[in-house]
């Protein structure tokens, strides 16, 4: 249990985040600004506001525990995150800004039809409350630690703040809290680096001296060493990283609503396409920050028996000093809150624009929208909580379970949007069966082991296009034959 200081801290920090998201957002007066910002939003705050939103709890815990726990080969991936942003820009946001999108799901039923826009939209929805009902569960266990409380308790504190924001301040409130918090948790490893270093006799020279003899700053692995089999079976080789994270990078960034309604938030095209590539370049930055941090609790505790997503939470509860301890932990919230209160909004968002609208015949124009925008972020804040107290019982690791959620889902998602801009001929039956097929795919993927995660995307995009595409042909040489 932490010091009267670090309480007052957390508690100064969660009343400040949300005044500022409630003020920032402004009046809300319809449904457009409500989750578009009125599409005022400069690029360089949706930049930021994609980075903290991307960067949870389990990014600021698990990452650091990674370098901790094996090296530097996790980078790999970031690279592969930023070329598949780039391909975002440049493919997928011009297809997405030639009509009146509400939602990324809204290009969908322009493509294909209106059953393909509500199975992803469902889709999402079900991934997105499963995997950030276990950041939400992630985010409680230092409040848990701090505080001395239960589990519920926690969740619901983490909760109701991000609620508070979102709620009245809409998506601009999201965005501009996600601005601040990006710098606190940042801050907070910064902050972490600069203390462990000063504990560490013989400073940063002494660590990486250290590090370089058991390899822990080796950021290349080519991965050929154990043959075809082990090759796949390793998640963060220099292909499997660069294939695996563009992938998953334009499944994530390109076709999850989560994001995608930051992109439509900017005023143009190209100032969209800057947010999305400037992303990138950051989580490039802010990994390698995490990572480093890594490598110092490493040079401090050494081996350790104990599990590699506990480690720095350990360090800030038994070794930081109150006040600093107060500061690190707010920048778990920041991170925590970041992916929440966007998850609220996006997951509310979709519901009401992919889902409620088209079953009710109802407009962005009706009277009444904006109550409804509303209640639908309570009712998804609310499933939150449940979904995170679901997970208090869980053992595996719960950054391997939140990755395990997306994957499932990830690859038919994005092999949809990519039949839908390359095979000009697919039809909605191609597109279902296809975006079915890709998950079903996963699930044997997965349940099996077969490859490691950084395969599983690029496995469910091409399961999604070979039975779309194939049946796309299929259907097409028969109807030529009929007529």
């Amino acid at each position: 249990m932490s010091g009267t200081i670090d309480v007052v801290i957390i508690i100064a920090y969660l009343i400040a985040i949300i005044l500022i998201g409630i003020f920032a957002g402004g009046k809300q007066s319809s449904v457009k600004d409500y989750f578009m910002g009125s599409k005022v939003v400069p690029w360089w705050a949706v930049c930021f506001s994609i980075v903290a939103t991307e960067t949870s709890t389990l990014t600021f815990i698990s990452i650091p525990g990674l370098a901790y726990l094996t090296n530097l080969n996790f980078l790999q991936v970031t690279f592969g995150y930023l070329l598949g942003r780039i391909v975002i820009a440049f493919v997928f946001l011009p297809a997405y800004s030639k009509g009146d999108l509400k939602t990324a799901y809204t290009y969908l039923e322009f493509r294909f039809g209106g059953k393909t826009r509500s199975f992803a939209s469902i889709v999402f929805l079900l991934t997105r409350l499963a995997a950030d009902g276990v950041r939400l569960f992630a985010a409680a266990i230092p409040l848990k630690l701090m505080l001395g409380i239960n589990y519920p308790e926690a969740i619901i504190i983490i909760a109701s703040a991000g609620l508070l924001y979102t709620f009245i301040g809409g998506v601009k409130g999201v965005i501009w809290t996600d601005v601040i918090q990006m710098f606190i948790y940042i801050g907070g490893a910064v902050i972490s680096i600069v203390f462990i270093v000063h504990l560490l006799p013989g400073g940063l020279s002494r660590v990486f001296s250290s590090a370089s003899t058991v390899s822990k700053l080796n950021i290349l692995n080519f991965g050929f060493n154990n043959g075809i089999a082990g090759f796949f079976n390793q998640p963060y080789t220099l292909i499997g990283g660069l294939v695996g994270g563009a992938f998953l990078s334009m499944a994530s960034h390109g076709t999850d609503q989560l994001i995608v309604q930051r992109l439509l938030t900017t005023k143009t095209l190209k100032d969209s396409q800057k947010a999305i590539i400037g992303s990138g370049i950051i989580v490039i930055i802010q990994m390698a920050i995490f990572m480093l941090l890594g490598v110092l609790l490493f040079a401090y505790y050494g081996p350790m028996n104990v599990k590699s997503d506990t480690i720095f939470p350990l360090f800030i509860i038994n070794v930081l000093p109150e006040g600093i301890r107060g500061i690190i932990i707010a920048g778990f919230f920041s991170a925590a809150l970041g992916t929440l209160s966007g998850s609220m909004s996006s997951l509310a968002s979709s519901t009401l624009h992919d889902l409620y609208n088209p079953l009710f015949g109802k407009s962005a124009e009706d009277k009444g929208q904006l109550l409804t925008s509303r209640i639908f972020t309570l009712i998804w804040a609310v499933l939150l909580m449940f979904a995170a107290v679901f997970f208090i019982s869980i053992s595996r690791a719960v950054v391997e379970v939140a990755l395990s959620i997306a994957s499932f889902t990830y690859g038919g998602l994005l092999g949809t949007f990519l039949l839908g801009i390359f095979s000009k001929k697919a039809k909605e039956r191609d597109a279902l069966i296809g975006f079915t097929a890709g998950i079903l795919t996963m699930v044997a993927v997965i349940s099996f082991q077969i490859v490691a995660w950084t395969w599983f995307t690029i496995i469910g995009v091409s399961a999604t296009l070979i039975f779309g595409g194939v049946l796309s042909k299929l259907f097409q040489t028969r109807n030529n034959a009929d007529t």
